[in-house]
């Protein structure tokens, strides 16, 4: 089956990145390159925020082009293998160097911030850091939908009156208002289909792909955003935000004890030496793969709730089935997943599990209401 097949591949080779960049890591720091290289950049230059930079964009280098040919299969051919792809080999090395300034422009000033704290408050740089997080990903939310976001596609309010009256009329219902509904071109990288609910504050938006409103009805449409808007509804995204925080703080707190602790094990003396940076990187990952299933967890939860919100409001639960059927097939899911890949890698409960999820709550909900019917008539 084509669909297990590609996921089984994106996988294999996402596990394999994950375990080569561990490795490579560890070796770096054990061989002692990394403080070779510290103490080389120090040769020319005095400047520790210098040096930082040129490190890690030293480091960063060389992992690109030692992933190259992994990221470039699963990304480029394995896409096109699959028919997924829109891209010409021009326009995904193209989009790839976009999305590279993109990061390195955020990147940058984020990780200054981060030697600063890291030396200007000691032991205690984690909960200043993390408090700094807080307010960076706020601002980033903000400006994501209406700076960020346009670098890559292009977006604009979709054309058909009906259908976005539909859509501000649901997100009525869920006490959000909406003053536009937009589209974006995914279609010019992707033949997969999407839609998603973005933005803080004043830059909240819906927005669709061409590709979804090209290929699916209005009644399949709405089923999609009322679930965008079960999210919001349910609180899910304040929800998301106090839980990450807290994540977050508990994250940093914990790297920064274990990477005080390990330092001694490669030589290194103090917090802030550049060279043992990379020491912070192997503890966030380790830590990251035990934090993976509980935040998955928490959002397999979210999403059964967006769904029951879904049916709840359209009342088109055979059109809300036969939507994520279709979204399946078009972006080439898959339907049942090993049960431990699902628990711990996957943010979405198979569709196999939501469609049986939604029938099943159909069905309760319509045996109360024909119950409720009774008592009224009796």
């Amino acid at each position: 089956m084509n669909s297990k097949k590609y996921n089984n591949i994106k996988l294999a080779i996402g596990i394999s990145e994950t375990f080569l960049i561990f490795i490579l890591i560890f070796l770096f720091l054990y061989s002692g390159y990394s403080r070779k290289l510290s103490d080389f950049l120090y040769s020319y230059s005095g400047s520790d925020y210098v040096v930082l930079i040129l490190f890690i964009i030293i480091i960063s280098a060389a992992a690109s082009i030692i992933l190259f040919p992994l990221n470039f299969y699963s990304s480029y051919f394995l896409e096109h293998k699959y028919n997924l792809s829109n891209q010409t080999l021009l326009k995904y090395f193209a989009e790839s160097i976009k999305s590279t300034l993109v990061s390195v422009s955020i990147g940058v000033p984020i990780l200054l911030l981060f030697y600063f704290i890291l030396k200007e408050f000691g032991d205690y740089w984690w909960l200043v850091f993390a408090s700094a997080m807080f307010f960076i990903s706020v601002i980033l939310s903000q400006i994501f939908p209406v700076l960020i976001f346009p670098i890559f596609y292009k977006v604009k309010p979709i054309e058909d009156e009906e259908l976005k009256e539909r859509i501000k009329n649901l997100a009525k219902d869920a006490g959000l208002k909406v003053q536009d509904v937009y589209s974006f071109n995914m279609s010019k990288n992707t033949k997969k289909a999407n839609a998603a609910f973005t933005g803080l504050g004043k830059t909240k938006r819906i927005i669709l792909g061409d590709t979804l409103l090209s290929s699916y009805s209005k009644d399949e449409i709405e089923t999609v955003i009322a679930h965008e808007l079960g999210h919001y509804k349910k609180k899910h995204i304040i929800k998301n935000i106090i839980f990450g925080t807290v994540n977050s703080f508990a994250m940093f707190f914990v790297i920064s004890v274990l990477y005080k602790i390990s330092l001694s094990w490669f030589g290194f003396t103090v917090i802030t030496e550049i060279a043992a940076f990379p020491l912070l990187t192997l503890w966030a990952m380790l830590i990251g793969l035990i934090q993976t299933p509980i935040s998955n967890l928490l959002s397999r939860k979210f999403e059964y709730e967006a769904d029951q919100y879904a049916i709840e409001y359209t009342r088109k639960p055979l059109s809300f089935i036969q939507t994520l059927n279709k979204l399946t097939e078009q972006n080439l899911g898959d339907k049942e997943p090993h049960p431990f890949v699902e628990w711990f890698f996957y943010s979405h409960p198979s569709i196999k599990k939501r469609i049986s999820a939604i029938e099943n709550y159909s069905k309760e909900k319509m045996i109360l209401e024909n119950k409720q019917l009774q008592e009224q008539m009796s």
